[in-house]
This record gives structure tokens, C-alpha cells and sequence, in this order.
């Protein structure tokens, strides 16, 4: 790494440091003030509120990265002009996309190190803040899909098929339940039209058994009510709702295709997993749009030219909520729904650099 690099790299960190602090202090001040009154009318205890709040940090600092970034990049390359070192710069024959290469490579680190986040602190950080918020504040049991269709589950003593399955009342319509042997061959089956769960065993009514004999031939047998003590209980077939920054990608996309199986529209899952990979390429983005913005004219104070990133901050937010909105419509398809604001911003800073370049 050149002096150069060195330089513009160092001052670059310095203030996305200073922003970076300054944003999440502010968002979070903002974020406790709107919530401690709840936690107050609920009467939670104070040891969980501060739970609360302490994990809500790393969402919020990953939130937080890309608008940072921006800023402390358009104040760099503000300062410097300022200060006549981007003239002496191009003076020695450095370029404005010279001038960026160093960032560039920094901000692909730092998008990284956003996904690294995401995927293994933000998740684990999310669920538990999220679920003292639902129990402790809202009162309320996890979120859960209240009914399921077309379950197939493979238990510790037999394999479930369950046309319809209604988790508030604990109750199977038309259940099939198929007991096999070690070699897989089928030694009972059972249908009934419903099964109830009684507490601690599942009543099965109006079905039928066939059941394999001695001599290898199934006999069949009506019943209007059979007690099936089973291990799983209703909370092993009830899918339970979860935000998506409280899951990583592989349970994000698990998820979406438990949603598809059983006949949900999974569209909102699956524009916000397409959204994770696509969001951390958004700090290498606005390191094409930072020095662009800063040295677009001489006159562009550094105030100014913060101001006018803030913008750009919320265009690009404005731009993928309309996307993401369009997408969880099925309006488009969710890789183009959650790729589109970087595709548009992309092309905008390749333009912008190139025109500044010359």
C-alpha cells in the first residue's frame, strides 16, 4: 500500500469512526426514548430493559455503516480540497478515480465485515431483543403461523402426513401416520379424521388402523377413538414467525421454502434475503458517490456537500423501499427487487466519476 493510499485510508477511518459513533448515539437516544415508556407501563425489570437495548446496538450500528461511511468519505475528500491537496494531487498526475482505488478497496473490506454482522451477531443479537420486546413488553407468545397445510414430518416413531393442521386449537384434519421398521417397511398405518392434542397424547377419532400381522397380511380395524401417545406435541408442527435480521441466510432461505411448501406467499422472505447479500455492497457504491459529491464544484462548502449526501442517503433508502415494496408485491422478481437501487446508484457513480475524470 503506497502513501497515498496509507493517508487517504487513515483519514478515512478517522472519521467514519467519529460518524459512525455519532449516528448509532443518536439513533439509539431516539430508539430509547420512544421505548422506555413502554417498558415502564409493563413494569419490566430494569436488568431485562437494559438486555433490550444493549442488543438492539448491533443492528443498529450496521444500520448505520453505510450513511457513516458516506459522510466521513465526503468529509474527507472535502477537507482535502480545502486544504489544496487534491490540487497538488492532480498537479502530480493523480486522478479522481486514482483518488478512489484506496477507498474502494478499504470500503470492500467494510462490506464484508457488514456481512460478517449480519450473518452471525445481528441475527442472534435481533432474536433476543425482539423476544423480551413480544413477551415482557407486548405480552404476547411468539409469532406463529396459525395454520399449516400439507405437513409431512418424520417423528422419533413414525412419519406424520397432515392435510391441515390449526395450531390455536392443537387439532390435525385428516391425519395419516405411517410406523415403520428398521428396514422401512410399513408395519402400521393410521388415518382418522381429526386428532386432537389432550395434554399429553393426541386423540385420534373416526379413523382407521391397518396394521401388518404375523404372516405378513394387514389387518384392518375401524375405531371412533384412539389414544396415540406420541412424542411430538403440537409445538413441533407450528412454524413460527421470525423478522428477517433475526435469522442469517441459510435460515432465511430455509424458512422462505418451509413458507412455499406449505402454500404461503413467501415473497417477503425471499426480497429480504436477495436484500442481505445486496445491502453490504452498498458502502463500495458510495465510495464511487462520495468523491464525486465532494469535488463536483470548488464552491461546494463541506457542509454542503455533507447535506447533499444525506440526500443521497435517502434517495438510495427510497429507491429500495419502492423496489422492496414492488417486489414483496411480485411485481418483480426478488433478486431484481433487491438489487435494483445498488444497480441504479452503481451506474450513477460509474457516470459521475468518469465525468469528473476528464
Amino acid at each position: 500500500m503506497g502513501t497515498l493510499a496509507i493517508y487517504l485510508n487513515r483519514q478515512y477511518l478517522k472519521f467514519l469512526g467519529i460518524c459512525h459513533l455519532i449516528f448509532v448515539s443518536l439513533y439509539f437516544i431516539i430508539h430509547f426514548f420512544e421505548r422506555v415508556d413502554n417498558f415502564a407501563e409493563s413494569k419490566v425489570a430494569a436488568g431485562k430493559m437494559a438486555v433490550f437495548f444493549i442488543f438492539q446496538i448491533p443492528l443498529i450500528a450496521v444500520q448505520m455503516l453505510p450513511p457513516a461511511a458516506l459522510i466521513a468519505l465526503i468529509i474527507t475528500f472535502s477537507l482535502m480540497e480545502r486544504d489544496n491537496e487534491i490540487v497538488a494531487l492532480k498537479a502530480c498526475g493523480v486522478s479522481v478515480a486514482g483518488l478512489c482505488r484506496p477507498v474502494l478497496a478499504t470500503s470492500l473490506g467494510l462490506a464484508a465485515i457488514l456481512f460478517i454482522l449480519s450473518e452471525f451477531v445481528v441475527p442472534f443479537a435481533s432474536s433476543l431483543s425482539n423476544r423480551i420486546w413480544r413477551v415482557e413488553v407486548m405480552k404476547q407468545g411468539p409469532q406463529q403461523v396459525q395454520t399449516r397445510n400439507h405437513i409431512w414430518f418424520k417423528g422419533a416413531e413414525c412419519i406424520y402426513y397432515i392435510p391441515y393442521f390449526d395450531n390455536n386449537k392443537k387439532l390435525m384434519l385428516d391425519p395419516c401416520l405411517y410406523f415403520l421398521d428398521s428396514s422401512f417397511t410399513l408395519i402400521k398405518k393410521i388415518d382418522a379424521r381429526k386428532a386432537l392434542w389432550k395434554g399429553d397424547h393426541w386423540e385420534m377419532t373416526d379413523g382407521i388402523s391397518l396394521e401388518a400381522g404375523h404372516s405378513g397380511e394387514y389387518g384392518l380395524t375401524r375405531f371412533e377413538r384412539l389414544n396415540l401417545f406420541l412424542p411430538e406435541p403440537p409445538e413441533t408442527f407450528i412454524l413460527e414467525k421470525r423478522k428477517p435480521e433475526e435469522m442469517n441466510l441459510w435460515e432465511l432461505k430455509a424458512f422462505a421454502r418451509a413458507m412455499m411448501e406449505e402454500g404461503y406467499d413467501a415473497n417477503r422472505y425471499l426480497v429480504d434475503l436477495n436484500i442481505k447479500l445486496a445491502f453490504p455492497f452498498v458502502l463500495v457504491i458510495l465510495a464511487l458517490l462520495a468523491p464525486t459529491i465532494a469535488l463536483w464544484k470548488r464552491r461546494f462548502s463541506t457542509p454542503l456537500a455533507v447535506s447533499i449526501g444525506a440526500a443521497v442517503c435517502f434517495l438510495y433508502l427510497l429507491v429500495l423501499g419502492i423496489a422492496r415494496s414492488v417486489g414483496i408485491a411480485g411485481l418483480l422478481p426478488p433478486m431484481l427487487s433487491a438489487w435494483i437501487a445498488n444497480g441504479i446508484f452503481f451506474l450513477i457513480g460509474i457516470y459521475l466519476l468518469m465525468a469528473k475524470n476528464r
